[in-house]
C-alpha cells in the first residue's frame, strides 16, 4: 500500500516547523502533544520538522553495544547518547537531517502500525526520486536505502493508540558520526545523504517543502502551519 485510501474532504493536521533543537527537549514536547490529544485539547494530528543537535539515540531493542567507539570519545566531542521510547537500534541525529515527528491517532486515521511505517518509507523514497535519487526499502530491516547505504531511518513509538517519532532523512549532515556506530544495529551498513547521492547541498527548507507535498499526498490530510509559539498554547 503506497497511499492512504483520500476522503473527499482531505483532513487538517498541525505543521510545525522547528529550528536545530535538542533532542530531549523534542521529545519531551511530543509527549506533551501525546498527553493534549490524549486529553482532548489537540483536535488534529500534529507533524513537527526539525534538526537535532549532534546526538546518539537507543532505541526501545538497546544499541549501546553497536557503539564502536567510546563514550569518553563521544564526551570530548560534546555528543551525548540518550535512551528513546522509539523502536529500533541505535542512530544518530545532527545538522543537515531533517526529521519528520508526525504525531497521529492511528485508529482515527484508519492506520494499522505496518501501513503507517510504509507510508513514512514511501514518503522518504518519493523525496529521494525528486531529487534524482533511486531509494528503495529492505525487505529485512526498516528505513530507505541506495546503493551507497541508508538514506533514511524509521523509529516509532505508539502510546494510548497516537503514534509518535518518526523519521529522519540526511539530506547534508556529516556523514562522519555515522562510522562510529553500526547503524541501527547494522554491522557493515554506511550511511549516505542526499548530498553523497548527487553532490549537490540541498537546503532544508527546499527538501521539506518536497517532504510535506508527498506527506500530505500519501496521507491525503490538509496542512495548517502554525508557530511552535501557537502549538504551545495548546498544552
Amino acid at each position: 500500500m503506497d497511499r492512504k485510501p483520500m476522503t473527499s474532504t482531505a483532513a487538517p493536521w498541525y505543521f510545525v516547523t522547528l529550528p536545530i533543537m535538542d533532542y530531549g527537549k523534542v521529545r519531551e514536547l511530543q509527549h506533551q502533544v501525546v498527553s493534549g490529544k490524549t486529553a482532548g485539547t489537540i483536535d488534529a494530528d500534529v507533524v513537527i520538522w526539525v534538526e537535532h543537535d549532534p546526538v546518539f539515540t537507543l532505541g526501545r531493542h538497546g544499541g549501546e553495544e553497536n557503539l564502536i567507539v567510546s563514550r569518553d570519545f563521544l564526551l570530548r566531542r560534546n555528543i551525548p547518547v540518550v535512551s528513546s521510547e522509539r523502536g529500533g537500534n541505535i542512530t544518530y541525529h545532527g545538522p543537515g537531517q531533517l526529521v519528520t515527528y508526525p504525531i497521529v491517532d492511528l485508529q482515527k486515521a484508519g492506520l494499522r502500525v505496518p501501513e503507517y511505517v510504509h507510508l513514512l518509507e514511501q514518503m522518504m523514497i518519493q523525496t529521494a526520486m525528486d531529487f534524482s535519487v533511486q531509494a528503495e526499502r529492505s525487505p529485512v530491516n526498516p528505513g530507505v536505502y541506495t546503493g551507497n547505504g541508508k538514506l533514511g531511518s524509521v523509529g516509532i513509538a505508539v502510546r494510548h493508540g497516537i503514534a509518535f517519532h518518526g523519521v529522519a532523512l540526511n539530506v547534508n549532515t556529516s556523514l562522519a558520526p555515522f562510522q562510529w556506530i553500526h547503524p541501527c544495529g547494522l554491522k557493515g551498513m554506511a550511511a549516505t545523504s542526499l548530498e553523497k547521492e548527487t553532490g549537490f547541498a540541498f537546503t532544508r527548507e527546499e527538501v521539506q517543502a518536497v517532504v510535506q507535498r508527498h506527506f500530505c499526498g500519501l496521507f491525503g490530510v490538509e496542512p495548517v502551519l502554525l508557530e511552535f509559539k501557537e502549538l504551545k498554547k495548546m498544552l
